[in-house]
């Protein structure tokens, strides 16, 4: 029996993914002196003998996030990468290996399984890592890929969601909204194709959101810009849940609260004309979306003079007293509460 029958049940939908991972394991104490962070960042810290590994891992889950009615294999190979790098470069490390473990049901041909391990090649090309190794297993029902990434870190570099301070700026890279209007794009060709499989859309025009969804690529040009730049952020982390509760992440994890300026959030002009076509605001993309892989992070203002101009940068707020709580400040002055809407798993089943 999985539940006792003299307790109440409780929906996993009720916690959600974080409040969930932080439930079970709050009993968990790291005891191995080796281990210096655990659950609750981007990635785990292990120092052997002075040398620092950090250590993340992902699943992606057929049905779940991801749809092969429109995702092409390579393609999730590449983001399956993605995904994972993206976390060690939010702790300002360069990944160096992963192993990939892969489960498929007897629908999928070797050469299905070919252009997955295409888009992994490929990822692992541009991104200068190396595949170690990993497993292979079957699966009842669909195609499941776990990707565990490794880097190693310079103690005085490695940077974790704590460690924002009161008044430091709150900077995100590039721009956002671009994964979720290109996901809905998708998701309303699907419907199209389902009452008429004749159809033949031109998704032209919608390419460059498109491809941030089906193909992101992690930041590692950002962490190779500040140190360039010589500036170290003060907190960290990757935006794949939605800006909103990623701030909501770095306010927790840093104990300060955050101003966020509507105006300020970068916004491309390809995703302000399909929000314009759905018919939603281009601001609630940004904020609830998710997938984007940018990152966001938190600077001494003494650095304000170091990335400011800068196109792949943009602050977007600063830290405030955590009383104050994390409030979004429109074009007219008023303050709305940030609130985590962003991608919860277990609402999915």
């Amino acid at each position: 029996m999985l539940e006792s029958k003299n307790s109440p049940n409780t929906p996993l939908s009720n916690l959600g993914e974080f409040a969930l991972i932080e439930h079970l394991t709050k009993n968990f104490n790291l005891t191995n002196k080796s281990s210096l962070l655990g659950i609750g960042d981007d990635a785990a810290i292990i120092n052997d003998k002075g040398k620092l590994t950090l250590i993340t891992t992902d699943m992606l889950i057929e049905g779940i996030h991801f749809d092969l009615g429109y995702v092409p294999l390579k393609h999730l190979g590449y983001k399956s990468v993605m995904v994972n790098l993206s976390d060690l470069y939010a702790m300002n490390v360069y990944p160096s290996q992963i192993t990939t473990s892969i489960a498929v049901s007897n629908r999928f041909s070797l050469e299905a399984l070919e252009e997955i391990y295409k888009g992994i090649q490929l990822a692992c090309k541009n991104y200068n890592v190396d595949l170690i190794g990993g497993d292979t297993t079957s699966s009842k029902t669909g195609l499941i890929i776990s990707i565990t990434a490794a880097g190693f870190g310079d103690k005085n570099r490695i940077v974790n969601r704590k460690g924002a301070k009161e008044n430091d700026l709150l900077v995100v890279s590039g721009d956002l909204g671009g994964a979720y209007v290109g996901l809905q794009v998708l998701e309303r060709e699907k419907a199209v194709f389902k009452v008429n499989p004749n159809t033949q859309p031109d998704l032209s025009k919608y390419s460059y959101c498109i491809e941030k969804q089906l193909k992101p690529e992690a930041r590692k040009d950002v962490i190779k810009l500040l140190d360039e730049l010589e500036v170290i952020p003060t907190s960290m982390i990757d935006i794949s849940d939605g800006l909103s509760s990623e701030i909501l992440h770095l306010s927790k994890s840093s104990n300060v609260g955050f101003h966020l300026f509507e105006e300020k959030i970068p916004i491309d002009p390809h995703v302000n004309l399909i929000c314009e076509e759905f018919k939603f605001n281009p601001t609630i993309a940004a904020l609830n979306g998710g997938e984007d892989y940018e990152l966001l992070f938190t600077i001494s203002q003494n650095d304000f003079d170091k990335i400011k101009d800068h196109p792949f940068l943009t602050v977007i707020g600063h830290a405030c007293d955590k009383k104050i709580g994390c409030q979004m400040i429109t074009g007219l002055g008023q303050q709305i509460e940030l609130t985590a809407q962003g991608w919860q798993s277990f609402s999915k089943i």
